[in-house]
């Protein structure tokens, strides 16, 4: 049986992976006069009086909803928020066994931005934060903007920040063993969607200075016709010799190269006309852009892929429950870039530079230290830029 049969057979056994358990005991009329009346109103007074109180009195401190619309779930598409569910609550699963953090899935029915945006501003006081998930772009990063405008705890769409985090983490890492910096290597990013884009600012933010982004039209360019909104906004910081041309134009001469595209898309040939110690993330799943075999054969010196049968797992995993659980335990008003560069160096501290190969440049995805450090991480950035309320 492969393995999503049998996830599919886990499933219908489990009939849910997430459960409510109750930390209140009721077991007779005192314990119910004391979860619930007429004890409960005491505390419903408190909160009355003072709303930050909620964090005290309830869960709010360690609660956060995951909400997708269902637009972009993993490699399916559009499949609708109830198909979603199952990711959802995989997520929420994740959250409490690698940061003991408790989430709450929500699928919304609709595709409307602005009443997507109104309906998680409704729900945003019973939480602490709130996780966006597998929201399609553009879409995506209105949602994700309006939501900032408007709520006072922190809003974080993993597939764009997590990603961009941990991609950058491996990055640090890889570059310190081709002996390269930052500010002068040349990256190429092949896929312009919400991951890619939220790559491309995470890295400008980190130093890179020489990045080029593709997408199935080419390389882009300011002003193409095809640029969408998001994409528009990045070419002014981007593609600064305004090559145009396609994807084996844009990798030619390149120290790095990261997809978030399309499977089997590079060549043998594209990897060989790199710069010499070249740094391949080829990240699409379940079958990346091109094979890590493949690429090292063709002269990569160091890849990495999403993928767990690999070396150099690049996975979400790494970032969320720590950053969440930073955030919460400082109560921040949100996640800031300062917090998510400080992530990525965290991340890529958890490998000292005495012990990173090729095939060693990011911890494993099951590294018990890496939600404490990446928390320690958001809680210090977080009070160092005035964003924390504890």
């Amino acid at each position: 049986m492969d393995i999503r049969q049998e996830s599919l057979k886990k499933h219908y056994e489990w009939k849910g992976k997430i459960e409510v358990i109750s930390r209140a005991p009721i077991n007779d009329k005192m314990d119910l006069s004391l979860a619930y009346t007429p004890g409960v109103a005491e505390p419903c007074l408190e909160i009355n009086k003072d709303i930050s109180k909620s964090y005290d009195l309830t869960r709010r401190s360690n609660l956060v909803a995951v909400i997708t619309d269902g637009t972009a779930i993993l490699g399916l598409g559009d499949i609708g928020p109830e198909a979603g569910m199952p990711v959802m609550e995989g997520k929420c699963a994740l959250f409490k066994a690698f940061a003991d953090v408790d989430a709450f899935p929500l699928c919304i029915k609709s595709k409307d931005v602005d009443e997507i945006v109104r309906t998680i501003y409704l729900l945003s006081g019973s939480f602490g934060g709130i996780n966006l998930e597998d929201i399609s772009a553009p879409r995506c990063f209105e949602i994700e903007r309006k939501l900032k405008e408007i709520c006072d705890i922190p809003i974080f769409h993993d597939d764009q920040h997590g990603t961009a985090i941990v991609v950058a983490a491996a990055l640090i890492n890889a570059l310190k063993l081709v002996k390269k910096e930052i500010g002068n290597v040349k990256v190429v990013i092949n896929g312009a969607g919400s991951a890619g884009i939220a790559i491309g600012k995470h890295l400008l933010n980190m130093g890179v200075k020489h990045l080029t982004f593709v997408d199935r039209h080419g390389i882009i360019c300011e002003g193409d016709k095809n640029n969408n909104p998001a994409q528009e906004e990045v070419s002014k910081v981007t593609n600064l010799e305004h090559m145009k041309g396609t994807l084996a134009d844009a990798m030619r001469g390149a120290d790095v190269f990261i997809g978030v595209s399309a499977p089997g898309i590079v060549s043998e040939e594209m990897v060989k006309s790199m710069a010499p110690d070249s740094i391949m993330f080829p990240m699409a799943n379940p079958t990346p852009e091109i094979m890590p075999d493949l690429a090292k054969k063709a002269g990569a010196r160091v890849v990495g892929t999403g993928r767990s049968d690999f070396p150099n797992q690049i996975n979400n995993v790494l970032a969320f429950p720590g950053i969440f659980r930073g955030a919460l335990d400082c109560r921040a008003t949100c996640i800031n870039e300062e917090m998510k560069v400080a992530t990525s160096f965290a991340l890529a501290s958890l490998i000292p530079d005495d012990e990173i190969t090729e095939e060693n440049i990011i911890a494993p995805a099951l590294d018990k230290r890496v939600a404490e450090v990446v928390a320690k991480a958001v809680i210090e950035t977080a009070h160092k830029t005035g964003v924390a309320r504890i």
